[in-house]
């Protein structure tokens, strides 16, 4: 008789929580369509039961709590022409995180490690988002050829100053100060003393004395390396396209204004968009700003899903992207087109314009 396999997401229920451990640890439990299910169906078990009163949701491994998406299916959907099953998993997925965002009960994530893409997608939407020493945040698919979603654009246009248009552009990643800084995170507890709180909200949290509890294990992060750069990020990625802003940073790393680790980080940050689609960069850049003025994280997510589709459906950079990234890893893709100064000047607009077939709020 041959062993069980343990379910990609373990969901228990004890002291008044409800326990969500996302358990793929050797893929950093990046997310599939089955995972999205059980998370969704134990949300909904959940809401109405006199037995829970708060859900924390973690990472099973050392690794992190999850590293997004699963690119690869993606990439052999698209290739294979399964573009109805890519859109079904992105509405299912957006579903949850508009879920996580409105659950009636208070929702604990603890975004331990690596978190990105799709895992900021379940963390950086909940109530109470908890950050350690390992944190590693990003939103990354530009360099995939592709674009930030699963809300992500609603979080990225509400960080302070330009810093979303950065994070969005580049992809970098943000440690536990920089993601408390930008708006992702709320509180910094070390990973030492992450099982202390999990037995101390299993020993029978409630939404009144939640945040209560988590103050107890709170400390305070070291300065955010991001509200340092302030100065020269505003600067540059306030610029209207993003030949403007590469423009600027290209300035910003030959002044004499700024010290040398800052016109270090600004030529860098030049060189990373130079080396990056030119199509999701531009797609990006509007998107991010266009976000900043729509009501809600719903409106949000319907034109990230408008987005993704176009991608999915028209672009030859996606395929290309994770190709170069996640399956080869030669690290050279061929984006079409090549370079900034080659892309459309209307490729934004005609991104923001296309309407999925099926639309996100059936």
């Amino acid at each position: 008789m041959t062993d069980q396999p343990e379910p990609p997401v373990l969901v228990r229920v004890g002291g008044g929580l409800g326990s969500l451990t996302l358990n793929r640890p050797r893929v950093v439990n990046a997310l599939d369509d089955d995972m999205v299910g059980r998370i969704r169906g134990a949300l909904d078990a959940w809401e109405h039961d006199p037995d829970v009163d708060a859900v924390l949701i973690d990472g099973a491994g050392d690794r992190g709590f999850c590293a997004g998406g699963d690119v690869r299916g993606l990439a052999g959907d698209v290739s294979g022409g399964r573009i109805d099953d890519v859109a079904r998993f992105f509405r299912a997925e957006y579903a949850l995180n508009a879920r996580i965002a409105a659950y009636p009960k208070p929702l604990v994530a603890l975004a331990d490690g690596i978190t990105m893409g799709g895992g900021v997608g379940l963390a950086g939407h909940a109530a109470i988002r908890i950050v350690t020493e390992r944190s590693q945040l990003a939103m990354p698919e530009t360099r995939i050829g592709f674009t930030p979603d699963v809300g992500g654009t609603w979080l990225l246009g509400r960080a302070p100053g330009r810093l979303g248009e950065y994070l969005a552009l580049t992809g970098a990643t943000m440690d536990a100060a920089d993601a408390i800084y930008a708006g992702f995170a709320d509180h910094f507890v070390r990973a030492e003393n992450l099982d202390g709180l999990r037995d101390a909200l299993r020993a029978g949290a409630t939404a009144s004395t939640l945040s209560g509890l988590v103050r107890r294990f709170e400390e305070v992060p070291a300065p955010s390396k991001l509200e340092r750069a302030r100065a020269w990020i505003d600067d540059a990625f306030a610029a209207d396209t993003v030949a403007g802003i590469v423009e600027r940073l290209r300035a910003a790393g030959a002044t004499r204004a700024l010290g040398e680790r800052e016109r270090g980080e600004a030529s860098a940050s030049a060189d990373e968009l130079e080396m990056l689609s030119p199509t999701g960069l531009a797609v990006t850049l509007a998107s991010v700003r266009r976000a900043r003025e729509l009501p809600d994280l719903r409106a949000v997510l319907e034109q990230e899903y408008a987005l993704v589709l176009w991608f999915v459906a028209t672009q030859p950079d996606l395929p290309e992207g994770i190709r170069a990234q996640v399956v080869d890893k030669d690290r050279t893709p061929h984006w079409q087109p090549a370079t900034i100064a080659d892309l459309s000047p209307d490729a934004a607009a005609i991104a923001l314009a296309y309407v999925p077939e099926t639309p996100l709020w059936a």
